[in-house]
């Protein structure tokens, strides 16, 4: 496999443009947008209701397990399309690796199962 810089190119480029035409976007956003905060602009709100509690409160730990419990199922669906495609190049240590991957996701689920985060009050 003898890969040559230039294979790449085509990728800085679109990097080069991506980041050009977002910057652009952000300098025509910031030239051309009317700036007019007020006291009630600047407020600190819950879902349009007025501040009822302190704002760096304590949050309970099951927000934390439910955000744990989606990262192992977006990791699952995100290495498991790209594995499913290829399965049948991979042979036999791509399906030991994937079920080490499967096995460690499933041990994190049971750990959350065990916490309680999916039983909700």
């Amino acid at each position: 496999m003898n890969y040559s810089l230039s294979e790449y190119m085509p990728i800085l480029i679109f990097i080069f443009v991506a980041l050009a035409i977002s910057c652009l976007f952000v300098l025509a956003n910031y030239l051309a947008a009317v700036s007019n905060p007020d006291s009630e602009k600047n407020s600190a709100y819950e879902c349009g209701f007025e501040q009822f509690g302190d704002s760096r409160m304590k949050f309970d730990v099951r927000f934390y397990l439910v955000t744990l419990l989606f990262i192992i199922f977006d990791l699952e669906v995100a290495f498991l399309f790209p594995w499913a495609v290829t399965f049948g190049s991979l042979g036999l240590f791509g399906f030991i690796s994937m079920m080490i991957f499967l096995g460690v996701l499933t041990i994190g689920f049971i750990y959350e199962w065990k916490k309680g985060a999916l039983e909700w009050q």
